[in-house]
């Protein structure tokens, strides 16, 4: 089990997201708290639509119109040890600190690179907005070009459209990372590359974690990459953490029905000819939740407690909870698959 730092640098306390539709208030978060360590990398796993990024993107302020953070803290702890709330952080001071102190690398580096732009001219962009020289950018950006493993100086002069994929993703992590943040989220960042550039962008990224020492969301619907890469695992389903604790635990002693439903349906190369099950059914509508547990629709466990009484999420652990009525048959599922 890995051992986390005592230091927390996001405290994230009861977040509810909403976001209004013409049928009513779509509430894409519920209730959702975590704590993020110095060093760690937690990675958010689930289905489209279980609020993975609606949760992020409310954490920087970045919710789209339609969206607000209707309740809860988000307490930021600088360097020096003193603590914000970043929900009251005025328009000044939240573009201070993206970038700063938190970045983001988006989903799909082409949508998210200025295509008339040089990669030098974003790299200053950033730098000038955040009281940087140009020439400290510059020398940054080509140090950070380099341990990405990209030729330095040929990208910082080309334009987006000139790169592969998986160099513009690399480009994204290392400008992500110019003013040297706490804390990075990335978005999916190795959905639109093939298998091999995958595999280079994670020994990249695990590399200049060891090195930097930052902290990382890491949202992603690949289980295997959020296995790789990931000290904790939080699933999330209708808005909600259902589960979360160490990798080792969610992925080999997983006790929410939904987490166990999820491996369940992805294949496994050790286990040979095996029969995959998938999930039946479809995530729930947010405006009209269902009553009592919200994955009981579809649940192979669910019984008529799980329609009517919501589940806490209790410690089952170390810093392993999960929110399950069924806790016990979830793991006797799981001990005689594997037997």
């Amino acid at each position: 089990m890995t051992q986390l730092s005592d230091h927390v640098v996001l405290s994230v306390r009861d977040i509810h997201i909403s976001y209004t539709a013409e049928r009513g208030r779509v509430r894409a978060v519920n209730g959702v708290s975590f704590d993020l360590h110095e060093g760690e990398t937690l990675a958010l796993i689930g289905e489209s639509g279980c609020g993975k990024s609606t949760l992020n993107l409310g954490l920087l302020g970045l919710l789209p119109k339609a969206g607000s953070v209707d309740q809860g803290e988000i307490i930021y702890t600088y360097r020096g040890g003193v603590n914000a709330d970043i929900r009251k952080f005025s328009n000044r001071r939240m573009k201070q600190f993206l970038w700063k102190e938190c970045s983001m690398v988006f989903q799909g580096a082409l949508n998210s690179l200025n295509p008339v732009l040089k990669i030098s001219d974003m790299v200053y962009d950033t730098a000038r907005a955040h009281d940087m020289s140009r020439t400290d950018a510059k020398k940054t950006a080509l140090d950070l070009f380099e341990k990405v493993r990209l030729d330095a100086q040929r990208v910082f002069d080309a334009y987006p459209h000139e790169l592969s994929g998986g160099m513009r993703q690399r480009v994204l992590l290392a400008i992500s990372l110019l003013l040297r943040p706490q804390i990075v989220i990335m978005d999916e960042p190795t959905t639109a590359v093939d298998i091999l550039t995958q595999r280079s962008i994670l020994e990249v990224l695990k590399e200049l974690r060891t090195e930097l020492q930052f902290s990382t969301i890491f949202i992603s619907h690949d289980l295997a990459v959020a296995a790789e890469i990931a000290d904790t695992v939080a699933t999330m389903y209708a808005g909600e953490i259902v589960e979360m604790g160490p990798t080792e635990d969610v992925f080999y002693r997983s006790s929410h029905a939904y987490t166990y439903s999820l491996l369940d349906a992805a294949p496994r190369l050790s286990a040979g000819a095996e029969v995959l099950h998938s999930i039946p059914g479809s995530p729930p509508d947010l405006i009209d939740p269902p009553s009592g547990c919200k994955f009981h629709e579809r649940c192979r466990f669910a019984t008529d407690l799980c329609e009517t009484d919501v589940p806490t999420l209790d410690q089952i652990g170390a810093r392993h909870f999960a929110a399950c009525h069924h806790q016990d048959e979830v793991e006797a599922a799981r001990t005689g698959a594997t037997s």
